[in-house]
């Protein structure tokens, strides 16, 4: 059925169903499409399994959705924002003689301390409440920081788009011209598209960038041209090559088969937990940040209902889940968040459909390498669309919220959190030999808090709760965790 609540303009609001079986999986496809490639970009530069990756993103995100009783349109997949952390677990005693091995039980360690964390911080919530957020998150703060987590993610798009991943001597035209395929595509079905195309666009597109790849391809090929060469299909030969039950069905991907690959000792432990831990409360500031842009696309007070202690948990549950399975941790993905913006469609049974069919797609050895196939520079293309929205939502609430920037206050809170977070500002915390890394985005989001409690508002007759607080009039909660308590 179609969304017929007045109060929103949702095609299919959170409880609702696509109409046609049809329309429902390419709904689902689209949802696979947006996270596949920043879901493989973690085990791609840590050195994990690719296929249990997908698989764990799958069964994180139900994890997540049973936790919040399928009330919030969430995909979670592997978190950038844990790269360090994991690098340092992974090297910790792996077999020196196997450059393809690492300690994957370090990495299991290091994940379920973090999904601990998770849970700790959210009893704590649920006994404290939410009401204290929005003093810490107004709207000054969080919209600016939407914004950097959308422009944040713009040099991703733009070097997969152009092939520059090393160094400018790989820029190549073809690659590019392949993207804007894909990108122009998105935005004509989109704009114009009607019935089932309105709601696909990313599909529609990534298929006319993948059509159009294979055709520079195939001319790469028939004249001996490598630059035109834009799809490598090297993952499905190489399955082949040495043909196995796991060449069909990839049984043997997953993290807790390689435990034994490094030496575990309890005196690792400390080194483990000054990796994990710090980052475990820069990620939750994220996933407030996260809930708190989806709240305001779908209408609903996702703080409230289902709670920021249920999404917590669900988020930490799922983390300590997923490095058990490959290594990784789950967060929520800003490119589905955009890709329910866009297409106006939360329907969580959509996203349920979207994570079996991602099980199946890790386990399922030739459709995982041909879908690896699909070149960057498409997924590139279609990025364009997908983090610009996630930057215009930030946008969007600063206008909605009517934020005075004529007050000098205003305009240095979203100074310090464009500026550190857009220009990169990191924070490095020594760990060992290595380093952690907080992201520029939680140092954005800190430094607006900060400065929010610092900066008062003289003029202010009453303390601005947050965008939140409007969507949550419009679309009243079920239930409160201050009422429940």
């Amino acid at each position: 059925m179609e969304n017929t609540n007045p109060k929103n303009d949702l095609v299919l609001d959170v409880h609702e169903n696509p109409p046609t079986k049809g329309k429902w999986a390419v709904l689902s496809i689209q949802h696979i499409l947006a996270m596949f490639v920043a879901c493989i970009t973690v085990p791609l530069i840590v050195g994990t399994s690719i296929p249990a990756t997908i698989i764990s993103a799958g069964v994180g995100t139900l994890i997540y959705i049973l936790f919040t009783q399928k009330k919030s349109p969430v995909v979670l997949s592997s978190s950038f924002a844990y790269i360090s952390s994991m690098i340092v677990a992974f090297g910790l005693d792996a077999n020196p003689n196997d450059a393809n091995t690492g300690n994957y039980l370090a990495l299991a360690i290091g994940m379920v301390l973090v999904g601990l964390i998770y849970v700790i911080v959210a009893l704590i919530i649920k006994k404290a409440g939410t009401g204290w957020l929005f003093k810490l998150l107004p709207t000054i703060v969080v919209g600016p920081v939407i914004m950097v987590i959308g422009l944040g993610l713009a040099g991703s798009a733009i070097n997969n788009l152009t092939g520059v991943n090393v160094s400018a001597a790989n820029y190549n035209l073809i690659y590019i011209f392949c993207g804007l395929t894909a990108m122009v595509v998105t935005a004509i079905t989109a704009h114009y598209g009607k019935g089932t195309l309105s709601l696909i666009p990313f599909v529609i597109g990534m298929l006319a960038g993948y059509a159009m790849s294979l055709v520079w391809t195939g001319i790469g090929y028939a004249a001996n041209w490598d630059y035109a060469k834009v799809i490598d299909f090297s993952p499905i030969i190489s399955n082949f090559e040495n043909f196995s039950a796991s060449s069909i069905i990839g049984y043997d991907c997953f993290a807790f088969l390689e435990w034994n690959n490094g030496t575990f000792e309890w005196s690792q432990l400390i080194t483990i937990v000054l990796a994990f831990v710090p980052v475990s409360f820069v990620t939750i500031c994220e996933h407030i940040g996260d809930h708190l842009n989806l709240s305001g696309i779908i209408h609903r007070d996702l703080l409230k209902d289902p709670g920021l202690s249920n999404t917590l948990i669900g988020d930490g549950v799922a983390t300590a889940v997923s490095g058990l399975l490959c290594g990784c941790a789950n967060t929520t993905y800003g490119e589905n968040v955009a890709v329910v913006g866009v297409t106006k469609v939360a329907s969580v049974n959509v996203i349920v459909t979207a994570c079996f069919a991602t099980i199946v797609l890790g386990l399922f050895t030739p459709l995982m390498t041909v879908v690896q196939t699909i070149p960057a520079c498409v997924t590139g293309g279609v990025s364009l669309i997908l983090y610009g929205f996630i930057a215009s939502s930030g946008v969007k609430m600063l206008i909605n919220e009517q934020i005075d920037f004529g007050k000098t206050r205003n305009i240095f809170i979203a100074a310090a959190i464009l500026v550190a977070g857009i220009g990169g500002l990191t924070i490095q915390i020594p760990a060992g030999d290595q380093s952690i890394t907080i992201t520029s985005t939680a140092v954005a989001m800190i430094l607006g808090i900060v400065l929010n409690l610092i900066l008062k508002d003289k003029d202010a007759k009453k303390t601005e709760t947050g965008a939140i607080a409007t969507a949550a009039e419009e679309t009243p909660a079920e239930t409160t965790e201050e009422t429940a308590e």
